[in-house]
C-alpha cells in the first residue's frame, strides 16, 4: 500500500505548491493564494508578538522575513512531494550510479531536491522510462519556479520603490508637514492650480497605480518603514484629505473646474479602494469607530485651520464655512475609521500619521 499511498501524497503536495505558486506569482490577485496569504498572516503574528506593541521597528523586518520564509516553503514542499514520489522507486526506478543504493526517506528528499533543479545533478538518476520523464519535469518544474520567484522578488521590490516615492513625493511637497492643506497651498499658490491640477492627477495616477501593485502583490502590506511618510496609511491619509478639502473649503464659483474634474474623481476612488483593499487583505483589529463627538470636533477644527492655512495662500475659499465644515466632518467619518484601523495594525501612532489632525487638536487642547 505504501508503495502508491507516497507517490499519491508527493503528488497531492506538487500541486498545492505549483498552484500556490500560479496564484501568487501568475494570478496574482490579493486573497486568492493557498499557502502564500496564511504564510504571511502567521509571520506577522510573530512579529507582532515580537514587537509586543511597543518595539515597532522590528516590525521593519517582517516583509523581507515574509519573502524569505515563503522561498523557502516553496522550495521545501516541492522537494518534498518530489521525495514522496521517489522514495519506493529507490534502488528499482532510481538507482545510484556509484555503489549501493540507499532507500532511506533522506535520501529520497536528496534525489528530489536535486532533480529540482538539474537532472544527473546528484549520483541518483533514473532507469526506468517513467522516473526519466518524471525527472524531466522536476527539472523544468524547478528551472520555471526559480525564474518565477526571481521575477516576482524584482516585481514586489520595483512596486515597493513606487511606494516609497509617492510617500516621499507626498511629504516634500506638502513642505515636510504630513498636511493636506499645506499641499494644496502649494498646488495653488495666489489661487493659481494651473500646474497644481498636473500635481492633483500625477498623484491621482501614483495612488491608482499603488492600489493596484498591493493588489497584485498583497505582501507589500507587510513592509513597514521607520518614517511615518513612506506608510500607505499617512498616503491615504493626506490623500483623502486633499480630496475632501478641495470639496469643502474651495469656493466653488471660480474653481468648480477643479471639484468637477476626473483627477479629483479618481484621486477619492482610487484612494477609498486602496484602503479598502488594505483592510480586507491585512489583519486590522478594529475597534470602536471613530466617529463620536470628540472625534467630530476634532475633524471641524482640522477644518478652521486648513482655510486659514487656504487664505493665507491666496486661494479663495467658499463663503459659507459652516456649510463646508458640516460637509467635511461628514466626508472624514466616511474614510478616517478604516485609517485608524490600519495604521496602528503597522506600528503607527496617530499622531504620526495625522499630523495635520491630531497634533492641531492636542496643541489646542493643551494651549
Amino acid at each position: 500500500m505504501q508503495d502508491w499511498l507516497e507517490p499519491l501524497a508527493g503528488g497531492i503536495v506538487l500541486a498545492i505548491t505549483l498552484l500556490d505558486v500560479f496564484l501568487t506569482v501568475l494570478y496574482a490577485r490579493a486573497g486568492t493564494g493557498l499557502l502564500a496569504p496564511r504564510l504571511a498572516r502567521g509571520v506577522w503574528r510573530v512579529f507582532r508578538g515580537l514587537s509586543g506593541g511597543r518595539h515597532a521597528g522590528i516590525l521593519s523586518y517582517c516583509g523581507p522575513v515574509q519573502l524569505v520564509v515563503l522561498v523557502l516553503t516553496w522550495s521545501l514542499l516541492l522537494a518534498l512531494g518530489s521525495g514522496l514520489v521517489i522514495h519506493p522507486a529507490l534502488g528499482t526506478g532510481v538507482e545510484s550510479s556509484s555503489g549501493a543504493t540507499d532507500t532511506d526517506f533522506v535520501t529520497a528528499l536528496l534525489v528530489g531536491g536535486s532533480s529540482m533543479s538539474i537532472v544527473g545533478a546528484s549520483d541518483y538518476g533514473p532507469t526506468s522510462p517513467g522516473y526519466k520523464l518524471l525527472f524531466l519535469f522536476n527539472s523544468l518544474v524547478g528551472m520555471s519556479v526559480t525564474s518565477l520567484t526571481l521575477t516576482y522578488l524584482m516585481q514586489v521590490y520595483t512596486a515597493l520603490r513606487s511606494r516609497n516615492v509617492l510617500g516621499l513625493m507626498v511629504q516634500t511637497q506638502s513642505g515636510e508637514t504630513g498636511d493636506a492643506a499645506e499641499l494644496l497651498a502649494r498646488w495653488g499658490p495666489r489661487g493659481r492650480f494651473d500646474g497644481g491640477y498636473n500635481n492633483l492627477s500625477t498623484l491621482a495616477g501614483e495612488v491608482a497605480a499603488i492600489k493596484e501593485t498591493h493588489h497584485f502583490y498583497p505582501v507589500l502590506f507587510y513592509f513597514r518603514f521607520e518614517e511615518a511618510f513612506y506608510a500607505p496609511s499617512r498616503i491615504l491619509l493626506v490623500a483623502l484629505d486633499a480630496a475632501a478639502l478641495v470639496r469643502t473649503a474651495l469656493d466653488p464659483r471660480e474653481l468648480g473646474w477643479l471639484q468637477e474634474s476626473a483627477a479629483l474623481a479618481e484621486l477619492e476612488r482610487s484612494s477609498a479602494l486602496l484602503l479598502r483593499t488594505l483592510d480586507q487583505n491585512f489583519p486590522t483589529p478594529h475597534g470602536p469607530s471613530a466617529n463620536g463627538t470628540q472625534s467630530r470636533e476634532r475633524w471641524r477644527l482640522r477644518y478652521e485651520r486648513a482655510l486659514l492655512r487656504l487664505r493665507e495662500a491666496g486661494i479663495p475659499t467658499r463663503e459659507d464655512p459652516e456649510a463646508g465644515a458640516r460637509e467635511y466632518v461628514e466626508m472624514r467619518a466616511r474614510w478616517e475609521p478604516g485609517i485608524e484601523a490600519v495604521a496602528p495594525a503597522l506600528g503607527y501612532r496617530m499622531e504620526e500619521v495625522d499630523t495635520a489632525g491630531y497634533g492641531a487638536h492636542a496643541r489646542a487642547a493643551g494651549g
